[in-house]
């Protein structure tokens, strides 16, 4: 693609691709905001170019008046390019999407970053001085040799609307395409060194892999990634969407389908680093066991718990969280618990009806959690650190001392991070059965702000879905995972937080095989109840959230104040219907579970005491004198 510049002088792109690479802004004398930018961009230009960058600032506007594009180059000078773009080609190519994007592209043309230049000029605001600067961060890691921790934002100008090109060059070899889909999707584990069992850093490697990474390619296995495609042509509504676009996916199986094609190693992208170190920062606190555990070389490891002390002598907001497993190789996922102070002391483990949820969370490829500017996470005074460790035991005895790193914020955030737990522990899963469903729900008593879903089942997990039913009955599946895998404890994050009024009914929906054809069953003729190890279920569907720092949840301030309440789960798990209120057939369900001891007679006289208005149903506030009622009947 030929360009040229203000003077008719034509170019290519790569012509202007420095030693450490290139910066592309787009730019316009009409737009506001990019009127805003200009002193901006003329800073980083001349801070930029004077470390080894190209800079090029492109105008797509076509009726920007000539003096003003002039002018705007006069005050870049000497440290970029200046193109006016009125054909709209060169962003086209570049899938610019506002007057206000920015590009950092690496001195082998790959891109790097793609989006905003900071966050201080919006539409309808001005900030004194930006709060997050996305480029020159993105830039800093890079130059470090770090992975860069946000890659993409939306840029705030005026939109742009531009078709992308169509692809005209059938010739695809690894090297112009295959090396960065492979270093996009699939190195950050299948690295020398990595979680992987094999790397595939180089071409050869893939070519060894073709026959097997054709298969896990073709029935979606790898890469990681199980929820249902969004809408044909929309952007993807999850934020670490991990699946391949079509595209990609079309590339890559047809390469490794045909003659590998080399390529000129001229087209490469520059080789990816994988740190050693923390990737979140310096942190400011790491907890590590006290011990290591031991990891046996073959066979099954039930969940490992380790408490850890941690010396925090205040409450501190934590920004940023990274674990590091010492052995990788054999950590299935880790996930860690902030346990307050206990007032009677000892290291009880809590379980589900104790409503602890998780805090942090590690699996392979995604070890970190980075929060945006104004959001973070408490950790309360004398915090201990609860680790839930699953090991899978490779062939290799070994050991592993996992660390957890924190990066504290400076100040109190807007919004303080939490995480729920719907939760139903009174399932119990016939032999043999291959669709057992149940579900755990909760009924918002407040509005409430969702970041995020994480399904939790276990080895007969099948299926599972989260869906909202909302006040005025209309239900809406958020998140559908039609094959759910144990292996990969994923987090879905939505690109947009959204916010559920009071009164909704948030549900998780579960789906188990605990037939013989599921060939993960550890024992197809056992009934299956709730259990922390593998071979027992169950039914959790954790959501992250958040709520104005400092909510007082006994004041009604936190949505999910009952969500730590036992009678509330255990009355919604009841109510089948959804209708906030149990029928006498409801509350008989409670016969099926074995631990209740509660017989469909015992359970008759039981709904006809708690029944005080005598409506024929029973309220949450009626039904919270069961526990007392049960243990006098017996």
């Amino acid at each position: 693609l030929e360009f040229a510049d203000l003077s008719g002088k034509r170019h290519h792109l790569g012509e202007f691709v420095k030693q450490r690479g290139l910066l592309v802004a787009v730019t316009s004398t009409s737009c506001p905001i990019s009127k805003k930018y200009l002193p901006t961009l003329v800073q980083l230009a001349q801070e930029y170019s004077a470390q080894g960058f190209g800079v090029v600032l492109v105008n797509p506007t076509a009726t920007d008046k000539p003096a003003a594009i002039q002018a705007a180059a006069d005050a870049l000078g000497s440290n970029g390019v200046y193109v006016h773009d009125a054909q709209g080609e060169l962003c086209r190519a570049l899938q610019a999407t506002s007057t206000t994007d920015v590009l950092l592209i690496d001195s082998a043309r790959s891109v790097r970053y793609h989006g905003a230049i900071d966050d201080q000029y919006g539409f309808g605001y001005s900030l004194a001085a930006p709060r997050t600067t996305y480029l020159s961060t993105a830039i800093a890691e890079y130059l470090h040799g770090e992975s860069i921790a946000i890659t993409a934002t939306e840029a705030p100008g005026c939109r742009l609307d531009l078709q992308p090109l169509e692809t005209t060059d059938a010739s695809v070899t690894y090297h112009n395409r295959i090396s960065r889909i492979v270093q996009s999707n699939c190195l950050e584990c299948h690295h020398d060194g990595g979680v992987a069992p094999f790397s595939l850093e180089t071409r050869d490697d893939l070519i060894a892999h073709a026959a097997m990474i054709t298969s896990v390619l073709e029935r979606g296995v790898m890469p990681p990634w199980f929820a249902t495609p969004g809408a044909e042509g929309k952007p993807s509504p999850w934020l670490n969407d991990g699946a391949l676009t079509p595209d990609d996916k079309r590339d890559l199986l047809a390469w490794l389908a045909g003659d590998h094609a080399e390529g000129d190693p001229r087209d490469a992208p520059l080789p990816m680093q994988f740190a050693s170190g923390w990737t979140i920062g310096t942190p400011d606190l790491v907890a590590q066991f006290p011990e290591p555990i031991s990891i046996q070389a073959t066979g099954v490891m039930g969940y490992q718990h380790v408490v850890v002390d941690i010396d925090v002598p205040e409450d501190k907001w934590v920004e940023r969280i990274e674990i590091k497993p010492s052995a990788p190789e054999v950590v299935h996922h880790v996930l860690v618990f902030a346990m307050p102070p206990d007032e009677g002391g000892g290291d009880r483990r809590r379980g589900p009806e104790d409503g602890i949820s998780y805090w942090g969370i590690y699996v392979p490829g995604n070890s970190r959690r980075i929060y945006p500017h104004g959001f973070a996470r408490k950790l309360p005074q004398g915090s201990r650190l609860h680790f839930q460790m699953h090991y899978t035991p490779n062939g290799t005895a070994t050991e592993d001392r996992t660390r957890i790193a924190f990066v504290f914020a400076d100040q109190e955030p807007e919004h303080e991070v939490k995480t729920a737990s719907l939760v139903n522990s009174w399932f119990e899963i016939p032999p043999g059965d291959a669709n057992f469903t149940d579900s755990a729900k909760i009924r918002l008593p407040a509005d409430v702000t969702v970041l995020g879903y994480l399904p939790h089942m276990h080895l007969r997990g099948k299926a599972c879905n989260y869906e909202a039913i909302l006040p005025d009955g209309n239900r809406e599946t958020l998140l559908d995972i039609p094959r759910y895998d144990f292996n990969w404890q994923l987090l879905y994050r939505l690109a947009e937080p959204r916010t559920f009024p009071k009164g909704t009914t948030l549900k998780f929906n579960a789906t188990f095989d605990n037939s013989a054809g599921n060939p993960a069953n550890p024992d197809p003729e056992a009934t299956v109840r709730w259990g922390e190890q593998t071979y027992d279920e169950m039914i959790v569907g954790y959501l992250e959230y958040y709520l104005p720092a400092g909510a007082d949840s006994s004041a009604g301030d936190n949505p999910f104040g009952l969500a730590v309440d036992r009678d509330q789960m255990l009355f919604t798990s009841l109510d089948s219907n959804d209708d906030g209120q149990l029928t006498l057939e409801e509350l008989q369900q409670l016969s099926k579970n074995p631990r209740m001891k509660v017989t469909p007679e015992i359970a008759a006289v039981v709904f006809a005491t708690l029944d005080k208005d005598q409506d024929g149903y029973l309220a949450v506030d009626e039904f919270r004198a069961l526990r007392d009622l049960l243990r006098k009947k017996r």
